[in-house]
């Protein structure tokens, strides 16, 4: 059951940053989905892009704390760090 949710947190934690990329693109930029991904990589800026991204884990990391759920806000805090570890070799 421990690494399961631990599992279950990881998982949200990169939908939680592919989320908040979504919206960044969506609400600040010109560009639909895919091409401003394109637009951000060929500026060098899809590791920022990633980074801002990520944001969205610190609200559900404290969510999860909130309901007492402690291995899932783990698995969010790895999630995080392996799109830190991404976002450096991006």
């Amino acid at each position: 059951m421990q690494k399961t949710d631990l599992l279950i947190g990881f998982i949200l934690g990169i939908i939680g940053a592919f989320i908040g990329v979504f919206l960044f693109i969506t609400f600040f930029t010109e560009f639909e989905f895919a091409d401003g991904i394109i637009a951000l990589k060929s500026q060098n800026s899809l590791g920022k892009l990633i980074a801002l991204g990520a944001v969205i884990n610190v609200i559900l990391f404290f969510g999860l704390l909130k309901f007492n759920k402690e291995l899932m806000a783990r698995g969010v805090v790895l999630a995080t760090i392996a799109l830190t570890i991404l976002t450096i070799f991006v």
